[in-house]
């Protein structure tokens, strides 16, 4: 840790793992439901479990980027962040606004608008965070004088969605008009400028893990940005297929949402790219398997389980079955878990005591039982959505009855996210098992080894 500043990334990222404890904790609760008895029904009935589930994942995620932004931007601007103060306010308010909006949605508080349940208080905290997050970002970097692309892009991401939660403080009665300007927020969010941060973050990594050269990764990052902007602003129209709109939404969203993965596409490519052409490999190997893990699921999630079932003559049969949960799931997992926990992974050998470099076994088991358990989650959502469609839809049984013959595959997803939440576990408590560091460390600059040289992994 080259500045001191930096250490409040780490009280951003150990409340990112609590919530994403709790987060697992509601989704366990909510996949066992499809099991049945439910004990809980008249005490935590599905729809509150769900709600708190999917919050709580925009939260921590969030939670992540903004204790990732204050480590990278220091770093990348040489400078210590502009007041700890503020940052430090700005994460009590989140917290407060979090750790209230899931008490208020265990009473039904909430505006039942999905994924911005938020009440209108909690959302004009959110906007009053986001807004004490960019000033103090933008005066670290004001202060330095030094601004690269990388930066550019995240910042870039970062604004960018601020302003895209605009449309959520408003409310319409109408509920097509309403879900119309909700996927402004939602979609424009994970599809579009989310990427951009992920894209950011992966730069910054990959800079730094592969010694890849900065030029070339600016270039990168200059054609997944275009193809956010191309595609995934049009591409907003695959939400609006069946919501009430005119048709002429069906071809726009058919033809757009097919390039969306050509972005993810090239990500995957930017990062196989910079490991091939460094030849080398940093001590940090296990922040190198989050970060090129993350954009080769990003890939195989976002990219090709998304264009699967994104064309209208699919979809019609697949919408609102768990195709979407399958897609959803994987997606959400590839692109911003893992970049967070890949920037958590690295900096936390400066973040933290006697943490060895290189990473701990724990640490290992937690990364290959994630994503053991993520695509097995995955494969058991798309199985179950396969015989929902065709039962349910079909041949015209009715949602009970075609749950019932479903069942296995929930018993397949209660022992593969089972599998997934160990691996949680285990690295939520190798993050906790190292005491802070407060001070400021000379960071040098890593040995590279070559790639057929062996590190010793920590225990």
């Amino acid at each position: 840790m080259r500045y001191k500043s930096q250490s409040v990334a780490y009280w951003y990222f150990a409340v990112a793992m609590v919530l994403f404890g709790l987060q697992l904790l509601f989704g366990l609760l909510s996949a066992a439901k499809y099991l049945g008895p439910d004990p809980l029904l008249y005490i935590l009935p599905f729809d509150v479990t769900k709600v708190i589930h999917t919050n709580l994942l925009i939260v921590w995620v969030l939670t992540g980027f903004m204790g990732a932004t204050y480590w990278m931007v220091s770093s990348e601007s040489r400078t210590e962040i502009y007041s700890v103060k503020l940052a430090y306010i700005q994460l009590m308010l989140w917290t407060l606004m979090g750790v209230t909006a899931v008490i208020g949605y265990l009473f039904r508080y909430g505006t039942g608008n999905k994924l911005l349940e938020q009440p209108l208080p909690h959302k004009i905290t959110i906007v009053v965070v986001m807004l004490m997050f960019l000033y103090n970002i933008g005066r670290t970097i004001k202060q330095s004088g030094r601004f690269t692309t990388t930066e550019g892009v995240l910042i870039l991401g970062l604004a960018s969605a601020a302003v895209l939660y605009l449309p959520a403080l408003l409310h319409y009665e109408n509920y097509t008009i309403s879900i119309f300007y909700r996927w402004w927020t939602i979609h424009l969010w994970v599809e579009g400028v989310w990427e951009m941060i992920q894209g950011g973050f992966l730069a910054y990594l990959l800079i730094r893990l592969s010694g890849a050269d900065r030029e070339v990764m600016d270039k990168w990052l200059y054609v997944i940005v275009g193809l956010v902007f191309f595609a995934g602003i049009l591409g907003t129209a695959h939400h609006y297929y069946w919501v009430g709109v005119p048709h002429y939404w069906l071809p726009i969203g058919g033809f757009f949402s097919a390039l969306e993965p050509v972005a993810l596409v090239a990500m995957a490519m930017y990062a196989y790219y910079a490991m091939r052409r460094s030849g080398f490999s940093h001590p940090n190997t296990l922040a190198l398997h989050w970060t090129v893990g993350s954009a080769l699921f990003t890939m195989f999630g976002a990219g090709l389980l998304g264009l699967a079932h994104t064309w209208p003559s699919v979809n019609k049969w697949t919408h609102g079955t768990l195709i979407t949960a399958m897609h959803g799931h994987a997606a959400f997992f590839g692109a911003y878990a893992m970049i967070v926990m890949a920037m958590i992974t690295y900096s936390l050998p400066r973040l933290t005591r006697g943490r060895p470099e290189e990473g701990t076994l724990l640490g290992y088991a937690a990364f290959w039982m994630q994503l053991a358990g993520m695509f097995g989650m995955t494969l058991s959502f798309a199985t179950a959505g396969i015989g929902q469609v065709y039962l349910e839809r079909i041949l015209g049984l009715g949602y009970l009855d075609t749950q019932l013959k479903i069942q296995v595959h929930f018993l397949m997803l209660i022992i593969t996210s089972t599998i997934f939440t160990l691996g949680v576990i285990f690295f939520i408590i190798d993050f906790f098992r190292y005491a802070p560091r407060f001070e400021a460390v000379d960071e040098g600059t890593p040995a590279l080894r070559t790639a057929g040289e062996t590190a010793t992994q920590g225990s």
